[in-house]
């Protein structure tokens, strides 16, 4: 715990006395501009990865970033996704997996889980993905088998993501954009699924345009 107590305490003197105004509006509320789905694996590390000030982004971790698909039972996921959508009213959603997911590759092996029984039966809400892969790659190699699992782990957990009520009506209504990420943790790459042709490109070149006219925006601020 004495490295953790060492960055409160850096915290404490050097980050926030220069970024005094920023909690001082946070501290009266908040208006992210995403909810990020992604896992709790510790490698993710989000504001370093999206470049993200507090307050920019509502999260949801958890192993394999799954969303299970509605239901009447509460969970965290659930209500986190119900709160962040009809709440805060964020107008976009990421769903953000990784390589090297250990959810991921117990999912191909629930059996080995036995003595993780909530982790196998969580695990569970990835066995379509899981299913895709064993029926359409058995000839690519383990790493891309694990690669075409992530990508399918994606599609899946978005269409999950659709039944959720809120999630449906703010799209319906057009307020709504739903994301889907793979991050490549030893290259620094970030594949995002382009919804019009169903593959997964760089995010330097799905949202250029929208890279852009922010640069633009934020250039242009700064020279104000």
């Amino acid at each position: 715990m004495s490295k953790f107590a060492a960055g409160v305490v850096k915290f404490q003197k050097e980050i926030y006395p220069k970024n005094v105004d920023l909690f001082g509006m946070l501290s009266k509320g908040q208006k992210p501009e995403a909810l990020f789905i992604t896992c709790s694996d510790s490698r993710i590390e989000l504001g370093m990865l999206t470049q993200t000030l507090p307050g920019d982004l509502f999260v949801v971790r958890n192993a394999g970033n799954i969303v299970p698909p509605h239901s009447n039972s509460t969970g965290a996921t659930t209500a986190a996704i119900e709160f962040a959508v009809g709440a805060l009213k964020v107008p976009h959603i990421v769903i953000c997996g990784h390589t090297d997911c250990g959810a991921a590759k117990g999912a191909m092996d629930l059996d080995k889980l036995d003595n993780l029984p909530h982790v196998r039966d969580w695990l569970g809400y990835m066995r379509a993905a899981v299913d895709i892969v064993g029926a359409i790659g058995q000839d690519l190699n383990e790493h891309d088998r694990m690669v075409m699992l992530l990508e399918q782990n994606i599609r899946l957990q978005l269409n999950h993501l659709k039944t959720h009520p809120t999630v449906a009506v703010a799209i319906a209504k057009g307020e709504l954009q739903l994301h889907g990420w793979v991050y490549d943790i030893g290259a620094g790459e970030v594949l995002a699924l382009n919804a019009e042709t169903d593959a997964f490109e760089p995010v330097s070149e799905l949202y250029a345009d929208e890279v852009g006219e922010y640069l633009k925006e934020t250039t242009a601020h700064a020279h104000g």
